[in-house]
């Protein structure tokens, strides 16, 4: 069972490639996933240089916003709307890293979901719709609609 969906990702971009990811977030924001308050609406995956020493690069969920668990209760300093890292192995990695430098690819997430007692990402590499294909993708869902009804 999906605890957040990024509804919008699926309509906007034709998915090529998935992944699954873990998510390094504090225990408020964990509490705040589970209770449905996470969005992932124009949220995305980025490729950055390592800050420590013992890999050459790492993903971040950014642009995801991930309010506090208890408003009143969240330290003075908390960002909704900080980078989270994602913890992948090292070869999908440099796959997210070769995407992002391929022009016309992004890497978007997809669903927050549990996995045990662990929180699991499912994230792609998609390739932006044109309009004409968004267009062709309504048509499409409203002709399957039409026949559900008939039937």
């Amino acid at each position: 069972m999906a605890l957040a969906l990024n509804k919008k990702a699926r309509f906007d971009y034709e998915i090529l490639k998935r992944f699954t990811a873990g998510l390094e977030l504090i225990g408020a924001e964990v509490k705040s996933v589970r209770a449905g308050k996470a969005n992932l609406r124009g949220s995305f995956i980025g490729v950055r240089p390592s800050t420590r020493s013992g890999q050459a690069v790492e993903a971040y969920l950014l642009n995801a916003d991930i309010p506090p668990y208890q408003p009143k209760n969240a330290p003075t300093d908390y960002d909704s709307l900080r980078e989270r890292k994602l913890l992948l192995t090292e070869a999908e990695i440099q796959e997210l890293r070769d995407a992002e430098n391929t022009k016309g690819l992004t890497i978007v997430p997809l669903s927050v979901y549990n996995k045990g007692r662990f929180l699991k990402l499912d994230i792609a590499i998609a390739r932006g719709k044109k309009q004409f294909d968004k267009r062709q993708a309504i048509k499409k869902r409203d002709v399957e609609r039409d026949l559900k009804r008939s039937l």
